[in-house]
């Protein structure tokens, strides 16, 4: 590979790590908000906002995992945990800090929408932190397995189990520190799973598209991967 495409390929990296640390901090910031979707009336989704940009780390990652292999994937699933209790920091930091008088924004509000991030947030991480790994492990497995070959496969595979255990953890813990009420915990498991699977299967076609790209730029072969 030339120099210039060896920059080529970092500077895509460090592109794709900001759009997965971004993605990843936004979804524990939002969380709080939910809605509900009922496609062709088949299924009524109820499911946080926070839930929107959460399918979007996957994604990267298992670009990653593909083209940049399995050390790159687990560094940016890595960068993102510290962001994520960095962010966490600022926020315990701003709502401790009392708000003016004639502050658009007083201590009330801003601790309403904000207050319950801290707690959100550690159950995010622990159940983003298992749930990345294992998908990156799933994902290298079934690459090892296949050679290479049918990369819908493993993309698919990775996926659907590790956002299973994402959703799974991460609804039990905020059940647990009386976030969410018991009540919806199993409407909130079904609805998160199954929205997370749509969402894998119809990212599939963006994954062969992207992939596809960057074979064609950087002259790789099939499972191979861009070396340090």
């Amino acid at each position: 590979m030339t120099l210039e495409n060896k920059n080529l390929a970092q500077n895509i990296y460090l592109i794709l790590a900001a759009l997965f640390i971004a993605s990843l901090v936004a979804s524990n910031l939002i969380f709080q908000k939910f809605f509900y979707w009922e496609p062709f009336g088949l299924y009524r989704f109820e499911i946080s906002v926070g839930i929107l940009p959460y399918p979007i780390t996957f994604l990267i990652t298992d670009i990653l995992s593909e083209i940049y292999g399995k050390k790159k994937a687990n560094q940016v699933v890595i960068a993102g945990i510290f962001a994520s209790f960095f962010s966490m920091l600022i926020i315990l930091v701003a709502d401790f800090t009392p708000a003016i008088d004639n502050s658009p924004i007083d201590n009330k509000t801003f601790h309403q929408v904000f207050g319950l991030s801290p707690l959100a947030v550690l159950a995010s991480m622990l159940a983003y932190l298992l749930a990345q790994f294992i998908d990156i492990r799933i994902f290298h497995f079934w690459k090892k397995l296949t050679k290479g070959k049918h990369l819908w496969l493993r993309n698919n595979f990775s996926t659907f189990a590790s956002q299973f255990i994402d959703t799974f953890t991460v609804v039990s813990l905020l059940s647990i520190f009386g976030i969410l009420p018991w009540s919806i915990f199993t409407s909130l498991l079904i609805s998160g799973f199954l929205f997370k699977v749509i969402i894998a299967a119809l990212d599939t076609p963006i994954l062969y598209g992207i992939i596809y790209l960057f074979r064609r730029k950087f002259n790789l072969k099939v499972g191979e991967e861009i070396l340090d």
